[in-house]
């Protein structure tokens, strides 16, 4: 029997991190603003009284100025003060001007400014900070999160979408499409424009990726100086700031980065269980040559595994995310860097999209430079075992985006593909698997058609278009940890997915950014001098394998008991039964790949929109 999925609740106590909702200078603003379902809300005003934002936020997360009849809010991580944004509202004559303040400020925030009744907001480039709209009272309302509106209208899920989100990987541009019907996302590198009616809203570009022209002598240095800034953002103030330190070269160049800051650095290993996994050997080489920085090793039998606690989710998201399965591991340590007294843990995460880029860029090099690509290919399918056959076939393939796109909802059953078809085409084509029901398969189908019909990639060739991509995908899911880990007390930064360091290594040719003979070359270079060289030396990376298979023994109960009345059947969209049957034999081969990642994603977050009832099961 099926049962009606209501929206969650984002305004509920514990929901974490800054939020907000920005409404237009409107006669109707004041009723629309006193509905949202924001307890106890912050509220900014116009010079009308009528509110303009409206949230929470703390004051170190917001600069606001006042000048020349603009109105301009800075909500995130940005410098300090507000000499440049105050600069930038007293000379500006229409709001798509402050196009140069949003493309050279570093740091990770959303940007709302109002002028003459017209409104501007936007989020990063990355993806990492979005923004939604919709329509209250006949005005346009935005928000940072797609639950806030749909809450404050009362929308209905879209299950075509949850059918979307259960397909591995999700192809660019459907991830785009909010959960809730009547809810608009704007895209990443676009803002939101609302004319002085409070109505007509529009979407504009105002960031494109930069072309990747220069060579690695040439793009080093803004490398490096983007790096250092953003990670200056993180240690201004003093205080104590906690990063994680694995031991590779993502991490540890981070670490020696803050410990040039004003911060006391907290530098956090959870080594693996998997007794071939070197983290903790790189990271004490590193600890070593960090004497003020205090290194903290977690026991590693108390890191909790893959898929732990799944049925104890009860944070407030907007959309389902593969980070779920790992939500136990981020927090782990959560509660101990708070006991020293950190302020802000530092992660990471990101550096595999931005210092690496996909190998698919050798595609469109091997029509321009077919002499450099050849040699590069013929190391690549040596690292990596490509047979000759898929490699061949992947570089002949000619079809644009939206050709493949519309391809693959054909394919949704298909066997996987070669890795190679994976690393030199558009990306790894979608597929559903043995429990999604033949409805999912028709919605999901559905959806890919009609995105094909008008999709364009992210950049024209496909190497660039999948490292655009896969930075989307990443900022979606550390977008979700931000919030959970805010929630949990204790905020999250992630420098490498800003929009300066991004742009920075975006900037340098692919053949110098991706080669067989050497690991991550443009970081290495950037770090050169401040890393020492035996830091720098590391091409391992552990893989965690050990503690996902484990955890797929350990909770195999907890599985079985999250399909035994499973969200996702009561809508047909998979079959429990088939579901229940895997989670008795975690050890089945298939389930090593991650297969299951989406479709748990799916069901806990059907399940954080019910009320929780204290004492009373869902």
């Amino acid at each position: 029997m099926n049962r009606p999925m209501p929206v969650g609740e984002p305004g509920r106590p514990g929901h974490g991190g800054a939020h907000f909702v920005v409404l237009p200078d409107h006669e109707a603003a004041p009723a629309v603003a006193a509905a949202l379902p924001i307890p106890a809300p912050r509220i900014l005003r116009y010079p009308s009284g009528r509110p303009w934002l409206v949230g929470h936020w703390t004051d170190d997360e917001i600069t606001v100025v006042e000048t020349g009849g603009t109105l301009l809010a800075l909500l995130g991580r940005h410098p300090a003060g507000t000499e440049r944004p105050a600069a930038a509202a007293e000379r500006l004559r229409d709001l798509a001007d402050l196009d140069r303040l949003a493309q050279t400020l570093p740091g990770s925030f959303h940007l709302v400014a109002a002028k003459d009744g017209r409104l501007r907001v936007q989020g990063t480039a990355s993806g990492l900070r979005l923004v939604f709209h919709t329509v209250i009272d006949g005005i346009t309302v935005a928000a940072d999160r797609a639950d806030l509106l749909a809450a404050a209208t009362g929308a209905g899920l879209d299950e075509r979408q949850v059918a979307v989100r259960l397909l591995w990987p999700v192809p660019h541009p459907l991830a785009e499409t909010p959960m809730w019907r009547g809810v608009t996302a704007v895209p990443p590198g676009s803002h939101l424009a609302v004319d002085a009616d409070g109505r007509t809203a529009r979407h504009r570009r105002w960031w494109t990726p930069p072309e990747p022209v220069r060579t690695l002598r040439d793009g080093v240095d803004d490398v490096r100086r983007a790096l250092i800034d953003a990670v200056a953002l993180r240690t201004r103030g003093g205080g104590t700031v906690s990063l994680d330190l694995s031991g590779g070269l993502d991490s540890t160049s981070l670490c020696f980065l803050a410990a040039r800051g004003d911060a006391h650095v907290i530098a956090s290993t959870w080594p693996g269980r998997d007794p071939a996994d070197d983290d903790l050997r790189w990271a004490r080489r590193a600890a070593g040559h960090l004497p003020g920085v205090e290194h903290v090793v977690w026991p590693a039998e108390e890191s909790p595994l893959v898929y732990a606690d799944l049925l104890e989710i009860d944070d407030a998201l907007d959309e389902p995310t593969i980070g779920m399965m790992d939500r136990a591991r981020m927090l782990a340590h959560v509660p101990r860097l708070l006991a020293k007294g950190s302020r802000l843990h530092v992660t990471g995460i990101g550096g595999d999209h931005v210092a690496w880029c996909s190998e698919a860029a050798y595609h469109a090099l091997l029509r321009r430079d077919p002499l450099l690509a050849v040699q590069r290919l013929r190391g690549f399918r040596a690292l990596f075992h490509w047979p000759l056959g898929p490699v061949i076939r992947a570089l002949a393939d000619s079809r644009p985006y939206h050709r493949w796109l519309a391809d693959a909802a054909r394919d949704l059953r298909a066997p996987a593909a070669p890795p190679a078809t994976d690393a030199l085409g558009w990306g790894m084509p979608p597929r559903l698997f043995g429990w999604v029901t033949p409805h999912a398969e028709r919605l999901a189908g559905e959806a890919i058609r009609e995105a094909a019909a008008h999709a364009e990639p992210l950049a024209p060739d496909r190497g660039r278009h999948v490292d655009l991509h896969a930075i989307r995908d990443c900022c979606r899911i550390i977008r979700q940890w931000e919030q959970i880990s805010a929630r949990a007390g204790l905020p999250m930064a992630s420098p490498y997915l800003d929009d300066r360091v991004i742009e920075a290594f975006l900037s340098v040719r692919p053949q110098d950014r991706v080669t067989p003979w050497h690991y991550k070359p443009v970081l290495v270079a950037a770090m050169r001098g401040i890393v020492p060289d035996g830091c720098l030396r590391r091409t391992s990376k552990a893989q965690a394998a050990l503690d996902a298979a484990e955890g797929l023994r350990r909770h195999a109960a907890d599985l079985h008991e999250l399909w035994r009345d499973s969200r996702l059947a009561d809508l047909g969209l998979v079959d429990a039964a088939v579901l229940k049957d895997l989670a008795g034999r975690p050890d089945t081969p298939e389930l090593r790949k991650a297969i299951l990642y989406s479709t748990i994603g799916c069901e806990v977050w059907l399940r954080t929109l019910e009320p929780a009832t204290k004492g009373v099961p869902r």
